[in-house]
């Protein structure tokens, strides 16, 4: 495959990842350059065949008034024809010639143009140059200069009176300015056109895609949580697809609201006999009724972690979900500093502004409360929760959430079990074992990420990665 064909091969290839605007504006420009690049060689071919037409109307002008002199001179023809009216003629090797042959004679009788100066003309005839209807010869062969020559002859018979070649002969350096003169006039008249065409195709690709791109910052504004729908109004083109979105984002609420709806109720209907089953347990001291009772505890921990792990899907789903990250976070540090107030721990608060998290409020709420909680209860003296942006090149945005503790911390070795759900490593801190576990499980069904480090203060990091909204 040749260079350029390798240059187009990959414009093309790459044409799945343009814009809309991109491809419109490549094929509208590359193809107007196609059509003036055309348009240009055409009417430039156009004007060499009608400069070299108009050259040879003007020699054949003289050819005929060379063919007339010799009709009537007869054996006079080798004397000075009458003036032809071109200065040329008389001007020594000016590029134009004439020159009159007798040739039915053993030695051809030559009169020519005092610009030949003794030099003579070639035949076309020689150069296998075929004659038209006329009897005329046109074409172009090598001067007594070395310049190249547009000719024209034609051979007349006079009977009695012989047979005489009248040649005309001009170099073709006038041709060659007018038309390169002509080339470079039309360039530049084409590139001022062509700029002025790729100019107006990005106006109109602008003005034409900008419903696009007012209907992208609706969709936009629905997944930050600023708007519940697509407002405006828009092209016949675009209405139906504004107006089959507001249906989907409409229905998806509904199927949300319903799950939320049957959760909660499969939720009630599970912890009901649940209960009984307690109570009817903790009325006798069996071993049987313990058992019964640490079973009925688990299961009551495994339906609600498995509940609320529904819940968080269902509502991970819902098109528009945005909650504001400072003011939770601040409502949190508040109420853990109310919880471990005996032990005099310290919660500190660092939140950069603005930020934003893509999901509930509740869920929010839920992963971080169990990181601080899970912070608290390993603390020696301060909790630090940090939340910043988490961008990188090419990628969704996402904000980090930093727990850190002043506690023993956790070996490395160790970590990924402190994640798994059920497992407490230290039997004397209070609690299930299922925080951790289901802060992990609700950041990944966002499309996030738990991860725990070591701590600057020396304990524990856990790093909650989060989408952005």
């Amino acid at each position: 495959m040749s260079p350029a064909a390798s240059r187009w091969a990959r414009v093309f290839r790459g044409g799945a990842e343009r814009s809309i605007a991109q491809r419109l504006f490549l094929s509208a420009a590359i193809w107007s350059a196609v059509v003036l690049v055309i348009a240009g060689v055409s009417l430039s071919a156009v004007y060499r065949g009608l400069t070299e037409r108009a050259f040879d109307e003007r020699l054949g002008v003289y050819l005929r008034a060379l063919v007339a002199d010799v009709a009537m001179s007869g054996d006079d023809a080798v004397n000075a024809p009458e003036q032809l009216g071109e200065p040329q003629f008389e001007l020594t090797r000016s590029g134009w010639y004439w020159q009159i042959t007798r040739v039915d004679v053993p030695i051809p009788l030559i009169r020519s143009s005092r610009s030949l100066f003794a030099a003579r003309l070639p035949r076309l005839a020689d150069f296998g140059m075929g004659a038209d209807s006329t009897g005329v010869r046109r074409g172009f062969a090598p001067g007594p200069d070395g310049r190249d020559l547009r000719m024209v002859e034609r051979v007349i018979d006079m009977g009695a009176e012989g047979q005489w070649l009248v040649q005309v002969a001009a170099t073709t350096d006038d041709i060659e300015l007018q038309i390169r003169g002509f080339i470079r006039s039309l360039a530049f008249a084409f590139v001022a056109l062509g700029l002025a065409l790729v100019g107006t195709t990005a106006l109109q690709v602008r003005y034409g895609l900008r419903p696009l791109r007012r209907l992208q910052d609706e969709v936009a504004a629905i997944r930050r949580g600023d708007s519940e729908g697509i407002g405006g109004s828009f092209p016949q083109d675009l209405a139906p697809l504004a107006g089959e979105l507001n249906l989907l984002i409409s229905s998806n609420r509904e199927v949300m609201e319903r799950a939320r709806t049957q959760v909660g109720n499969l939720a009630h209907a599970l912890k009901t006999p649940l209960s009984v089953i307690s109570n009817e347990a903790n009325a006798d001291a069996s071993p049987l009724a313990e058992k019964v009772r640490e079973q009925a505890a688990l299961m009551r921990d495994q339906v609600t972690w498995y509940l609320d792990r529904a819940r968080a899907a269902a509502r991970s789903t819902m098109i528009g979900a945005a909650t504001e990250v400072e003011a939770p976070l601040g409502a949190l540090v508040r109420t853990f500093e109310k919880i471990y107030r005996d032990r005099d721990l310290t919660f500190a608060l660092a939140c950069a502004p603005a930020l934003r998290f893509r999901g509930e409020r509740q869920d929010f709420e839920e992963m971080v409360g169990n990181l601080v909680d899970n912070a608290g209860k390993w603390a020696s003296a301060r909790v630090e929760l940090t939340a910043a942006p988490a961008s990188a090149a090419g990628l969704p945005d996402f904000i980090s959430i930093h727990v850190d503790d002043d506690g023993p911390g956790l070996p490395a070795g160790r970590r990924a079990e402190a994640l798994g759900r059920g497992r407490r490593l230290d039997e004397t801190k209070p609690g299930s074992g299922l925080g951790l576990a289901i802060v992990a499980d609700l950041a990944k069904i966002y499309g996030g990420s738990l991860a725990l480090e070591d701590s600057p203060l020396g304990g524990l990091r856990a790093v909650l990665r989060l989408p952005a909204a």
